[in-house]
């Protein structure tokens, strides 16, 4: 049983092992507006095969990654193939084995498991090859939240816990026109005209999941303060707000070199600013402000 994706202008496929069960497709309804009926020949980005009877995948940890009770283990198994296991809450959701650099994987779930640890796997599989691939095809994916006003969209950054979607509820309070986009993991592609964000199947608390694009009018490094001052960022601090804030296997040297020339391009051809703000509505008027005085000029 096979399904095709289109996000951001790449196409993926998720397919079923025989054994495993098709009730899996139930929990990828956040996927739903993404599904291609067929893909007339267009090239696939990756493509994902789900098995769910309970495999123990064996391999050697190099890192992990730690955030709100949630885990990603990297390493690399036996044949030194790259390998991420998914936990939630301390227990194991399922395993990620990477083929062909990133064209390809296999994700070991246990079908036994509740729905949301079985989602939980499958979106995270999912989005680590989807960074991974398209790491050289002028494409990221961010930790960010996205606001859509009048046709342009508005990113922004932040650690964890900094505000973001605070922000972007703050937008939506104060302009009757702006519209949530994305609100933990959009898309930014280099096209050839211009700069563009997208909605993806991965949102956060916030279900979002729109198949749709904006310009990319400007991105904003978010930190917390007792007033909202903002002023604009370029050079090596807008490519640091950036880089921590895209997912990617830094390690690797080819993906690496994709990050960094997408990172190196958005901090010189997109407007920066760096916003020491309060949750309140204040904030997105000076955040918007300051994007209407820069084209002005």
């Amino acid at each position: 049983m096979n399904s095709f994706f289109k996000v951001a202008g790449h196409v993926f496929e998720v397919k079923l092992n025989d054994d495993a069960s098709p009730l899996f497709f139930a929990s990828m309804d956040n996927y739903a507006p993404f599904k291609l009926e067929s893909v007339d020949g267009l090239p696939l980005a990756f493509s994902l095969e789900i098995f769910t009877e309970n495999v123990r995948v064996d391999f050697v940890e190099e890192t992990r990654q730690v955030d709100e009770g949630q885990e990603i283990i990297c390493g690399k198994n036996a044949e030194s193939l790259p390998t991420f296991e998914f936990l939630l809450g301390g227990k194991s959701t399922g395993v990620l084995v990477c083929h062909d650099e990133f064209q390809s994987g296999s994700l070991y779930v246990n079908g036994t498991l509740p729905a949301h640890f079985q989602k939980f796997a499958l979106n995270n599989s999912l989005m680590v090859l989807y960074a991974l691939a398209t790491s050289c095809k002028n494409t990221v994916l961010f930790h960010s939240a996205v606001i859509a006003r009048e046709n342009r969209g508005y990113m922004f950054l932040g650690k964890s816990g900094t505000g973001k979607s605070t922000h972007a509820r703050m937008w939506l309070r104060r302009f009757s026109n702006a519209d949530l986009l994305n609100d933990d993991n959009p898309v930014v592609r280099l096209e050839e005209d211009g700069v563009w964000v997208y909605g993806t199947p991965w949102s956060g608390k916030t279900p979002c999941y729109k198949n749709s694009r904006v310009p990319l009018a400007g991105i904003v490094n978010l930190s917390q303060a007792p007033q909202n001052k903002i002023r604009p960022i370029k050079g090596v601090e807008a490519y640091m707000a950036l880089v921590v804030s895209i997912s990617g296997m830094r390690w690797d040297k080819k993906v690496a070199d994709g990050l960094h020339a997408t990172e190196n391009r958005l901090a010189q051809e997109v407007k920066m600013f760096h916003l020491e703000c309060l949750p309140d509505e204040n904030a997105a008027e000076v955040c918007y402000g300051a994007f209407t005085e820069v084209s002005a000029q």
